[in-house]
């Protein structure tokens, strides 16, 4: 069953996008996002807490798409790995 979520549209909860990180803020930050150097954040060292914050105010800052198969969270579009975590393997 695939089921998509607008992000910009249905914004993530606090609650929502730590459950769905898992840990990884770094992994999810888009740092090559345009809103990055818009929000004056190029080249800052960041906490995670302000990373989730930032992403909680501007979704731009999420790596997309979000993939999730089962309890795997993919961040990015990676062809191979989503091919992977799609047909069960790794």
């Amino acid at each position: 069953m695939i089921q998509e979520r607008d992000f910009f549209q249905q914004r993530f909860t606090p609650a929502e996008l730590r459950a769905l990180l898992k840990g990884r803020v770094a992994e999810a930050f888009s740092w090559k996002s345009p809103s990055v150097r818009a929000l004056g954040l190029a080249g800052k060292q960041l906490s995670e807490d302000e990373m989730l914050a930032s992403m909680l105010k501007e979704p731009r800052l999420i790596r997309r798409p979000i993939i999730v198969v089962g309890d795997r969270v993919l961040f990015g579009f990676r062809p191979s790995e989503a091919a992977e975590a799609l047909t069960g393997a790794g």
